[in-house]
């Protein structure tokens, strides 16, 4: 799955969950958790492969559940100790969650299914080796190469338009739910201009006397 697909899924499934548990949408530092959680694992994978060689495949350390759950419970358990027992627990829902969407989505998109991904360093991953001497950017161009061939040219696979699909819930639902993220950034931007704007008020106040 690319990185937005795993970030529509996991804002999804923690805001409804959200909805359904607690009658209230996700906060925004909730948000921004499960968002972040659920492409960490590739942003610890695919460099470490594609860039620097250290693993065989773009399926390694973040996405094995031997490393997964282990930092899903420690995040929950120093989040909690925090105050903050939900983001803890969107983090883990967002991490979480990445591991079998990979593997549903190998099945969906090439028919297989490859449990290996997820068993690091237990089972072999099989699958090609998936780094190059060229780096993390020149594979993750060639591999979005064929992705954007597909929306230039309009011949879009039934997957793209579910996925397009989700894309469409998922801001629906973030805007219903207030634009948690956004929404806190605007906040924290009006305070601090309207802190900004009555000290500088202050300070001419003063010089003027």
């Amino acid at each position: 799955m690319w990185p937005w697909e795993h970030a529509i899924v996991g804002y999804l499934a923690y805001s409804l969950f959200c909805h359904l548990s607690y009658r209230e949408p996700p906060g925004g530092l909730e948000a921004f958790a499960v968002v972040f959680a659920s492409v960490l694992p590739d942003i610890v994978d695919k460099p470490l492969a594609w860039e620097f060689g250290i693993f065989e495949t773009g399926y390694a350390l973040g996405h094995s559940i031997f490393f997964a759950v282990p930092l899903a419970i420690a995040v929950g358990v120093l989040a909690r100790s925090w105050g903050r027992p939900r983001a803890g627990l969107a983090f883990g829902v967002g991490y979480l969650l990445h591991l079998p969407a990979d593997v549903v989505d190998g099945y969906v998109r090439g028919g297989y299914l490859e449990f290996g991904i997820v068993l690091w360093p237990v089972a072999p991953v099989e699958m090609p080796p998936t780094h190059s001497h060229e780096g993390f950017l020149a594979e993750f161009a060639q591999l979005f190469a064929s992705y954007q061939q597909q929306l230039l040219a309009g011949e879009l696979s039934t997957y793209l338009w579910v996925q397009f699909a989700a894309a469409a819930l998922a801001a629906l639902l973030w805007l219903f739910d207030g634009a948690p993220v956004a929404r806190e950034v605007l906040v924290g931007t009006k305070r601090l201009l309207s802190s900004t704007g009555s000290s500088i008020y202050d300070l001419a106040k003063r010089q003027r006397r």
